[in-house]
Order: structure tokens, then sequence, then C-alpha cells
């Protein structure tokens, strides 16, 4: 019939006849390519004068090697992860505040007017036995390490915002002036140097090196509760 199309279905495949050339053109070739793959190595089908060919042994090898280029990137990029965390759980530790004594009471808070002070108080008292250790209470430098007045011997460790923490009446200076201090690590002891009524750490906290502000809110603001 002119102008009509007949499907020959044969054992190897399908073809198409078309009555209005007479010539026959093969059918599709990823419709040929997953006839053979079942039963035949390699499958090749003509287009114009190129020949392709698809291998089931070179896609296998591909995947395998695709499988262990995937595995290598994945194993770096937990890797790079795992760094991240490890230099942000670091940072993380330095910004983190302590209590500066163990085994204290307060004993005088911010702001408190008496006969003690020349005006009001300007810090936070721990009072605690002679030689309890002190610790800085955050990571930062030591900017001052010497004796000064009624504050007896007196550190002054710079954070890494650019504030100031005192710690006054210690025994002595144990640390000196460039020293880098983590949380927790030794600055001294307490003492009675200074203008005292008995042994404590008199804190002071001096944002940005300026006035004095309560020490008791600085430390709550940093989750650590006097």
């Amino acid at each position: 019939m002119l102008g009509a199309t007949a499907l020959v279905v044969a054992g190897a495949g399908a073809v198409i006849v078309s009555s209005s050339t007479g010539a026959t053109q093969p059918a599709s070739p990823y419709a040929m390519v997953a006839a053979n793959l079942d039963g035949s190595d390699a499958v090749s089908y003509g287009r114009h004068s190129n020949v392709v060919s698809v291998s089931r042994d070179i896609d296998r090898n591909t995947l395998e090697q695709q499988a262990e280029l995937q595995a290598q990137q994945r194993t770096t990029a937990l890797a790079q992860l795992a760094r991240r965390s490890q230099e942000r759980a670091n940072q993380l530790q330095l910004n983190q505040w302590v209590l500066p004594v163990a085994g204290y009471h307060l004993s005088a808070t911010f702001g408190e007017s008496s006969y003690l002070w020349a005006t009001v108080h300007t810090g936070l008292d721990f009072a605690a036995p002679s030689g309890t250790p002190i610790v800085s209470v955050a990571h930062g430098i030591v900017t001052e390490a010497a004796y000064e007045g009624a504050y007896g011997y007196k550190t002054v460790v710079t954070l890494d915002d650019g504030t100031e923490i005192w710690y006054a009446h210690q025994t002595s200076n144990v640390v000196a002036v460039g020293e880098e201090l983590n949380p927790g690590e030794l600055i001294g002891y307490v003492g009675s140097t200074g203008n005292v009524t008995g042994p404590h750490l008199h804190l002071e906290v001096r944002p940005g090196g300026a006035g004095p502000v309560d020490p008791y809110t600085a430390l709550v603001s940093h989750d650590v509760f006097p």
C-alpha cells in the first residue's frame, strides 16, 4: 500500500520498512543497545559514516572508577568538615569564660559604697583562703603585671575583643607582660596585698580598657554564674 509503513519483527531485533523508499532502516540505537546488552558483550550501530561501540565491560570499569573518585571526594569533604568543626570548637573554647577561683564566697559586689573604698566598689570580690589559685577567665594577653597601691599585686589580661580583666590583691605577680593565657590557665594566687580586710580576689571588667562594668553581669552574659 502506497505511503504505508510496515513493522517487521525479526529474531535479531526490529527494522522499519518504508514503502516510500523501499530502504530498510535500523530502529532507535537505544533500542538496539537495550536489546543486545542482555546477550552480547558489545553493541555497534551505524550513524552516517561513524561507528559507536558500547561495551558492558567499559561501562563497568567506568562505573568503578567513578565510584572510587566519589569515595575519595567524600573522604576529602568529610575531612574538611571535621577540620572546620574542630577550628570552630577551638574558637568557641577560646571565647568561653570560666570562674577565676574555686572555693570562694562573694564578699563585695559592684557599686557598693563603704568607708573601705574611696568612691564606690568597682569590682566583684571573691573571698577565698590565701594561696587559692587564680585563673584567667578567658583567652587574652597579659598587658600589665605589677604592684599598684590599693590594688596590691595586680595583673591585667586584655581579651581578644579589647576587654581588660583586672585581678587584684594577689600574693605576688606570677605571669609576665606579653604572656598568652587560655581560659583556666594560672594567673596567680589569692592574697591580701594592697587595701584589704582579708584575702580575696578583686576582679574588674573594663570593656575596651574604659571604665569598669559589673563583673557579675559580664560573667553571666558568658554563661558563667558566680
